[in-house]
């Protein structure tokens, strides 16, 4: 079964457990799910905002995509159990947007 939705109260601040970034939760009505300034997150969706996940394993930035609809997309590995997966990145939040000179270094580095 594949059902994807944003659970509600999940959109809440946090400190980045890779580089200790106190983080905003977002003012466009999604979900925060990845730190603004290192672009790191942890592993604790199964589908985007059920916090379903067991895994809790610090998930690294290794790319960039460019998605038709969603914009940029921020490719994730997790470092415990090497799950692959995308976040939009929140370039356009008014409070804490994502830190697009990080997003073009990973971009870069990626080879994207």
């Amino acid at each position: 079964m594949t059902r994807r939705f944003t659970a509600i109260g999940t959109n809440t601040a946090f400190t980045c457990a890779h580089c200790g970034l106190e983080v905003q939760p977002l003012t466009n009505g999604s979900v925060r799910n990845h730190c603004p300034g290192c672009l790191h997150s942890l592993h604790l969706d199964v589908f985007p905002g059920d916090r379903a996940s067991d895994c809790g394993g610090l998930l690294q930035p290794v790319g960039v995509e460019q998605h038709s609809k969603k914009g940029w997309m921020i490719v994730h590995r997790c470092q415990r159990c090497g799950h692959d997966g995308r976040n939009k990145a929140a370039l356009d939040d008014l409070r804490q947007p994502d830190d697009f000179e990080a997003l073009l270094a990973l971009s870069a580095r990626a080879g994207g």
